[in-house]
This record gives C-alpha cells, structure tokens and sequence, in this order.
C-alpha cells in the first residue's frame, strides 16, 4: 500500500505532527507500506522529531506562511497565487507517484485534491473542529470571511472519498455525511516514567497563541490564593508568537515567580510525570493529544469544556474536572480544588490511566486500516 500524507509542515512541535509522526512510524513498522510526507512550507527546516527513514520528505516550497501580518487584500492575492502553484506542483507529483491512498491533513491542498485525477483515494483527516474559524469571533470582512468559509468546508468535505473527524461531539456539528467517520487520536507507548502526586506542580502543554488561551490560565493563576501560588508552581511548555506578551502578563499579574513559561521539550513524558495535573484553557481543539498524553502518565485534567473533545474524554471527578467554557474564575476554583484535596487528585490520577485502555495504538491503528481497506476494496 503506498500512502501519501500532505500537510503545512513539521518543523514545530505540534500535537498534529506527534499525531503524524506516530502514524507513520506505525504504518512503517508494517512493512508493506510506501511512505511519503509532502509539505508546503518546511522551507529546508529539519522536523522537529525524528521521522521514520522509510518516509520519502518532499517539499514544495509553496511557503504560504511568508504572507502572514500583510494586508488582506495583497494576502489573498498571493493565497491565490500560490494556491495555483501548490495545485500544479502537487498534480504533477501525485500524477507521478500513483499512491493508493493520499490523507489531507486539511491545508490548503483540501480545496482541490479531490479533483486530481490520480487514482488514488483521497481522505481528509480534520485536527480541529468545524467550528475552529469562528473561534477568533473577528468582526468586519474578517469576520464574515470566516463564517463564508466555514460554510464553504461544508461543501468541501462532501468530496472526499472519506472524511475523518476526531471526536463524536464533533461529528454531531457535521450531521450525517455518508463520507463521515469518527477516528480518535491514539495515546502513545508511554516511556518508562515514575508519576507521583506531590510534585506540587501543574503543566500546561501546547502553540503560545490564540487558540491554547494561557493568558486565560494566567489570569486564573493570579486569582488563586497567594500561599497556594507560594507553594505550587505551573510550568507552560510552548513556542510561538505570544510568548513575549505571556511573560510580560505574568509579570504584570505578580505571578512571575509561580508560572514560568519554557521551551517546548522533547521529554515531554518526563515533564508529565513530574506533575501533579495538567490544565487546558484552549478556545478550541480538535482533539485535545496533550489532554490524553497527560492521562496515560497518570496526571489527570482540569479544563474549559472547549469545542471539541473534553466531552468525550473528561469523566468529572474521575480522571478531571471541567468548567464552563471561558469562566475563569470556575478554572482558578476547579484547581484550587484539586490542589487541596489530595485524596479527590490520587482518584483522578488512578482513573486518569485507564485513558490508555480507550485510545490504545493498537485500537485505533486498527480503525485507520479498516478505513483504507474499505476505500481499497
């Protein structure tokens, strides 16, 4: 079976290129499977984590990204520019390399792969939700762009040979598509790690922008009690553009002292079982990977009940506790909670690891290939 992945790119160290780099680790260790990856915007950057030497990295040096911070005309202009380029170097490629299936991780190559006439099966695999563009509620023309194109991905996912989805919440939003299926993200092997539950420390994992809200968990921080904060600490593992503006909210809140942020890891494991729980305050996900990564180590979740994925993974009081979406003083008042209650954080950590038992990699593997044999056969 020769399997094609398109997406942005992989050099951060992003959820969807975990998600990614498992799959394809997966899918080389079978041994019958042609792999290639093919980017849009690597621009000769090495990934982030170490991908399969069985994976072919192609590049089509698209390099979309170069147009972010102009303005929205001369941006659309150069998106159309270079959505013309991306289709005629992708149609030449996949022309050439006749794979059987070819998985969209949603770029911008989802407008237009169905209709390249390769003979291959086009799947489009959604890490977010359909609502993700409306998150930002932008007014103006940015505003109404967002909801003309998010009634465009209604049309755009119908022409898919399959349409993967991450969640059942999710799928629920798209209605009944006879395209649509429900794959969840699969927790990985957890390494060999050593949890305990008197680190007297939080982590918070994921992109410094918008869409994670640690200015929210910030704000939540400083309303906590001050020998709380004195005792506790809560670590921010991330890169990106807001990673300034966090550093300098924590100083202007007083908090600098008791939520630091840091560097994105490669031992993320390690960073989880030195925890005692984790804190999610994203204005959406598609499926939350660090909430499952973080249970499967045994550090239970406290959480925005965000669109989409807590509904289907939080059991409150058993492995996490959610509150209202955007409710801060609920998510200062939930870890509170938690961090005063050492027999309700031991229940949660125990019933945190069963996590792995629901989204084993054997399980969920197992669905992907039954997708691709159905389409195959």
């Amino acid at each position: 079976m020769k399997l094609i992945y398109c997406m942005a790119d992989v050099y951060n160290p992003g959820g969807m290129e975990r998600v990614l780099l498992n799959k394809l680790r997966w899918w080389a260790r079978r041994g019958d499977c042609a792999l290639m990856l093919v980017t849009t915007d690597q621009n000769g950057r090495p990934p982030f984590y170490d991908f399969p030497p069985e994976v072919r990295m192609v590049d089509l040096a698209i390099n979309y990204k170069a147009d972010k911070g102009r303005n929205p005309i001369a941006k659309t202009l150069s998106y159309l520019k270079k959505r013309k380029l991306h289709r005629r170097k992708l149609t030449e490629l996949l022309m050439r390399e006749k794979a059987d299936i070819v998985v969209s991780l949603y770029p911008s190559e989802s407008s237009f792969i169905p209709s390249i006439q390769d003979g291959s099966k086009k799947v489009l695999e959604l890490h977010f939700n359909k609502y993700f563009r409306l998150q930002y509620n932008r007014s103006g023309l940015l505003g109404l762009a967002d909801r003309l194109r998010t009634r465009q991905d209604e049309k755009i996912v119908r022409r898919f040979d399959r349409f993967v989805v991450l969640t059942h919440e999710d799928a629920e939003n798209w209605g009944a598509l006879p395209n649509l299926q429900v794959i969840p993200n699969a927790a990985l092997e957890i390494p060999a790690v050593t949890h305990t539950t008197d680190n007297r420390r939080v982590i918070a994992v994921g992109r410094l922008d918008y869409q994670k809200g640690f200015d929210r968990l910030l704000e939540a921080w400083a309303l906590l009690p001050a020998s709380l904060r004195a005792d506790w600490r809560l670590d921010i593992f991330g890169q990106g553009e807001w990673e300034d503006m966090l550093k300098e909210k924590a100083r202007t809140l007083g908090i600098a002292g008791s939520a630091r942020v840091n560097k994105p890891t490669s031992h993320i494991f390690e960073e989880y079982a030195a925890s005692d729980f984790l804190v999610m305050s994203s204005h959406y996900e598609g499926f939350p990977m660090v909430m499952i990564e973080a249970m499967a180590c045994g550090v239970p979740a406290v959480c925005f009940d965000f669109l989409c994925g807590p509904r289907d993974i939080i059991r409150p009081e058993e492995n996490g506790l959610m509150v209202k979406e955007g409710d801060i003083p609920a998510l200062a008042a939930a870890m509170q909670r938690v961090m005063e209650d050492p027999a309700l954080l031991e229940r949660m950590s125990e019933g945190a690891k069963k996590i792995s038992q629901t989204y084993a990699e054997g399980a969920v593997m197992a669905q992907w290939e039954a997708c691709f044999q159905s389409l195959l056969s």
